[in-house]
């Protein structure tokens, strides 16, 4: 073993060092803010473009949303850092069920098995009563 093994060790090292700093500090999670109005009809329209929303229903923690378009429902919900969106038919968010103030939405989705959303209440009630027909 001669210097130049030694300096190659050494370089391959620190090259191997850098790169994981590099890859630790790249997945320093930023936590999502919580939604409010504008915040979760820019991400449906991002997600969904071209959508109308007829209702949106924000969680009151902020950690998700339920919106009508069309015969679809749009959800919106925390999942690790971020929000998912997924879409499904609104009969099948209006039979979620409604335990503790959290509407449970099931998403048949390997990545986000199921939505759980605190909302006020479920189904919809109020001005836009005639969404749950």
């Amino acid at each position: 073993m001669n210097q130049a093994f030694f300096v190659q060790l050494a370089a391959s090292g620190l090259a191997v060092a850098v790169l994981v700093a590099l890859a630790a500090w790249a997945n320093i999670a930023r936590p999502a803010l919580p939604l409010d109005d504008a915040r979760a009809r820019r991400q449906l329209a991002e997600e969904f473009p071209g959508r109308a929303l007829e209702g949106l229903w924000i969680a009151v923690d902020g950690a998700g949303a339920v919106a009508k378009s069309g015969a679809m429902a749009l959800v919106l919900c925390r999942m690790g850092d971020g929000y998912v969106a997924r879409q499904l038919p609104w009969a099948q968010a209006l039979a979620a069920s409604f335990k503790d103030g959290r509407i449970s939405i099931d998403l048949a989705d390997v990545a986000a098995p199921k939505a759980v959303i605190a909302l006020e209440a479920w189904p919809p009630t109020g001005p836009q009563k005639e969404l749950a027909a």
